[in-house]
């Protein structure tokens, strides 16, 4: 969206974007944007008041007589709604194997629970970017391996970091609707996968030593979400 700002403006036409993540709209500089401290998959806030929808909208508007001439502008909403999501009461499977890395191990033994899910939507899966299913206790050992220290360059990643965790965060995403029926509830699974889960601590961990050993920003920071 920020991107797409840059050109629109580029060719005459006013923008303003309404940002989740400041660090983003910092980085990439949108001529207008209103950064609003919503949880994700909000940007305007609560769902059915309209009332306040119409307020961010007047918000995100008025910056449409701001110029960005001379630097981008970048404001703020003064409310900020908290998350209400919990994670999934999803019950991960004990330890099998405790001489491989928990993410693993946990990634095998919820492969059956994925399978159902896979049937109950005809085979479909959006598993498979980079890996399929067969390759995401491959892909999770090497981000182990990185999260350990090992540089990204040799841990045995086969993909892009990014294509690779994507595939790792849809595995359980889809994982997740055989385990609870509110799995589909906005937010759930991903606060299941990122704050319970193996996976999830493993993937976060490999990408703040990415950060810390310098890699590319878009190498490391697109492997979750901003806000994460």
């Amino acid at each position: 969206m920020c991107v797409l700002a840059h050109v629109l403006e580029a060719h005459g036409i006013a923008t303003v974007a309404i940002v989740s993540v400041r660090s983003v709209a910092e980085r990439m500089r949108p001529p207008r944007a209103l950064y609003a401290e919503f949880p994700l998959g909000r940007p305007l806030g609560r769902p059915n008041d309209p009332d306040f929808q119409r307020g961010v909208l007047r918000h995100a508007f008025a910056l449409l007589e701001r110029d960005p001439a001379g630097g981008a502008v970048l404001a703020t909403h003064p409310d900020v709604i908290e998350s209400d999501a919990t994670p999934l009461s999803c019950a991960v499977p004990p330890r099998y194997d405790p001489s491989i890395p928990a993410a693993v191990d946990e990634a095998r033994s919820l492969r059956p629970a994925y399978e159902r899910s896979r049937a109950e939507r005809g085979r479909l899966t959006s598993v498979g970017r980079v890996v399929d299913a067969d390759g995401i206790p491959d892909v999770l050992s090497a981000f182990d391996r990185i999260a350990e220290g090992t540089p990204w360059t040799d841990a045995g990643l086969t993909a892009d970091p990014v294509q690779s965790a994507h595939d790792v965060r849809t595995y359980y995403e889809e994982t997740a609707l055989a385990l609870d029926p509110d799995a589909t509830l906005p937010g759930r699974a991903e606060a299941w996968f990122y704050d319970t889960t193996a996976a999830g601590a493993t993937l976060l961990a490999a990408r703040r030593a990415m950060q810390a050993a310098e890699a590319p920003f878009a190498l490391w920071f697109y492997m979750a979400r901003g806000a994460r």
